[in-house]
């Protein structure tokens, strides 16, 4: 009864679709993954994966700290940061339709735990990301210290399986990627999954 209730409150299959969508596309650790696995492979890699990680699930708590604060204080806010949420995503649909998929291939310097997890401190499109699914698709949810961890860790560990995946098969997705007609229809899907995602939760419809 309790996971119904919880279920009715917002719309899962939006936030899946959000969180898929936004966790697997081109991003600051998509990118600089690729590019490190493609110079150093995954194990060489892999202390930077787990600085990802551990940043990401330290940002997601802080995100979800910041938007229950908010609208605690001003409830009001509630329907702009579904606006701002809403525009935020149909921006994201806008540059995942023009996405290309491509990655610098030059070889970089190897990064390791301390690079990976400040990362994560100055990753605009993770603090975004943070904020829209507390103050939107999770706003309705009680932010209980248990719930708080194990939705950081979810969403974190969606993280690590995304850049695990564009590590060990970067220059493989660049050359599957490179046909236009193929990335043209999986941006299309894919920024139609954003744009009603964005229609959800802006409370549009019902």
């Amino acid at each position: 009864m309790q996971g119904t209730s919880l279920l009715s409150q917002f719309d899962l299959i939006s936030l899946i679709s959000f969180a898929l969508i936004t966790t697997y596309t081109p991003g600051p650790n998509n990118i600089s993954s690729a590019s490190m696995g493609l110079n150093y492979g995954y194990s060489k890699t892999l202390r930077y994966l787990l600085g990802i990680f551990s940043g990401f699930f330290t940002l997601m708590l802080i995100c979800a700290f910041i938007s229950k604060t908010i609208l605690q204080v001003l409830p009001q806010v509630k329907i702009v940061l579904q606006i701002v949420g809403a525009l935020y995503i149909i921006w994201l649909a806008y540059h995942t339709f023009k996405a290309n998929y491509q990655f610098d291939e030059e070889r970089v310097a190897p990064l390791g735990f301390v690079n990976g997890y400040l990362l994560q401190l100055l990753n605009p499109k993770a603090l975004v990301y943070g904020i829209t699914i507390y103050s939107t698709f999770l706003n309705e949810v009680d932010y209980t210290i248990r719930f708080l961890f194990l939705s950081a860790l979810i969403f974190a560990t969606l993280s690590l399986s995304a850049i695990s995946v564009w590590t060990l098969f970067g220059s493989l997705i660049s050359r599957f990627m490179k046909h236009p007609a193929l990335r043209l229809t999986i941006n299309i899907i894919l920024s139609l999954l954003l744009v009603y995602t964005a229609v959800s939760i802006s409370g549009i419809i019902s």
